[in-house]
């Protein structure tokens, strides 16, 4: 049985811009140019102006995306890289790749993202880069970020996997730090009808490398000046990514409109809703509550018909991935990772859908 709220329902966005999108799709199909092509090189363009970065190179995922950031930078074994120990653990598989090592570093608990607090006491000689994570849509603070990054002469990595079209300071968020890794995973909120992902910055020395390493490590065809390897953004998903880019800022604004409601009419004094500081503006890629009855408020939605998520249940740190760095022990991420829950904030929810939502969240007694 469907559910009454679904998490995200990726069917009903399509029915929204299904003709047009089939009639994209047709048009790459038909055209025989499937790498490489005009619809790829058409979207890098746009979506570099979107953001507010002078280049845009699309390449195959998010994680992708995080590397080859990284090995433009020329980061590797030997180097330390800052991540938030808050985060999905493509943040610290990216590093991993580089040779590099991933220190972990607590978030801000207002605000769940890494703070420039941590970071300093965190840097060491070794460190080279930072990660900030624009966590659930809501930027990092960045400016004390860079500051502290520029004395030190380290490098910033925006992670801005799921922050399509947020701004930090009135600047989109993608546009700020020496490059941005994006993902255009089917549930984001840019997301393609398959893996797919971008790097965006200004520095076209670093742009151009990224490219060029994107791409065999070549510039010319059968010549290669590096080892690269093979990591595109496809046609087919970029065409599908330009007809959703002229619609992002609806859908987010969509968003925004649910999650008001959620801030206005959730009063379960259990219940601590996310904070939004004044100079970030979140597009609510996620809406994360947190409280001490997640697994019982969880269960009576669950039961109800509503979908939510746990973003994340195990943090890195915790991975049997990563058992090789020992016991780590890092308590305002773990006490997140019991607490958190992710409810449903999705373009293309109906009033009834967040109706319900609110009056059973509200219903669960708090203790």
């Amino acid at each position: 049985m469907a559910p009454r709220v679904p998490f995200l329902d990726l069917a009903v966005a399509f029915n929204e811009i299904g003709p047009i999108v089939k009639e994209r799709v047709d048009a790459v199909l038909t055209g025989g140019q499937y790498i490489h092509g005009p619809e790829c090189t058409t979207f890098e363009k746009e979506f570099s102006s979107y953001v507010g970065a002078a280049d845009c190179v699309g390449v195959g995922n998010g994680l992708d995306a995080l590397r080859l950031s990284l090995a433009a930078l020329g980061i590797g074994p030997g180097d330390d890289v800052l991540v938030p120990a808050n985060t999905y653990i493509a943040t610290w598989l990216a590093v991993t790749a580089a040779g590099a090592r991933p220190v972990p570093v607590e978030p801000d608990e207002s605000t769940f993202n890494i703070a420039v607090a941590g970071i300093e006491a965190s840097t060491t000689p070794r460190t080279k880069a930072i990660i900030p994570v624009h966590l659930y849509g809501l930027p990092a603070d960045m400016q004390p970020i860079l500051d502290f990054a520029g004395a030190k002469g380290i490098r910033v990595i925006e992670d801005a996997a799921q922050a399509h079209g947020a701004r930090y300071r009135g600047r989109r968020v993608g546009s700020i730090g020496d490059l941005a890794a994006w993902s255009f995973y089917p549930a984001k909120n840019l997301g393609a009808y398959g893996d797919g992902g971008a790097v965006t910055g200004s520095d076209p020395v670093l742009m151009e490398r990224v490219r060029r390493i994107a791409n065999y490590g070549s510039t010319r065809k059968y010549e290669h000046t590096e080892k690269g390897w093979n990591s595109r953004l496809d046609e087919i998903q970029a065409a599908v990514l330009r007809v959703k880019l002229g619609l992002l800022d609806e859908w987010n604004a969509r968003r925004a409109v649910v999650a008001g409601r959620y801030s206005r009419e959730l009063r379960n004094p259990a219940v601590q809703l996310p904070r939004v500081p004044d100079w970030g503006e979140t597009v609510w890629h996620q809406f994360v509550i947190r409280t001490p009855i997640r697994d019982r408020l969880a269960k009576v939605l669950s039961d109800e018909g509503v979908e939510t998520m746990i973003h994340y249940p195990i943090p890195p740190h915790r991975q049997a991935a990563y058992s090789e760095l020992g016991a780590m022990s890092f308590p305002v991420t773990e006490r997140l990772s019991q607490e958190i829950l992710s409810l449903p904030v999705g373009p293309h929810l109906t009033q009834s859908q967040v109706d319900l939502v609110v009056s059973l969240v509200n219903c669960v007694p708090p203790d």
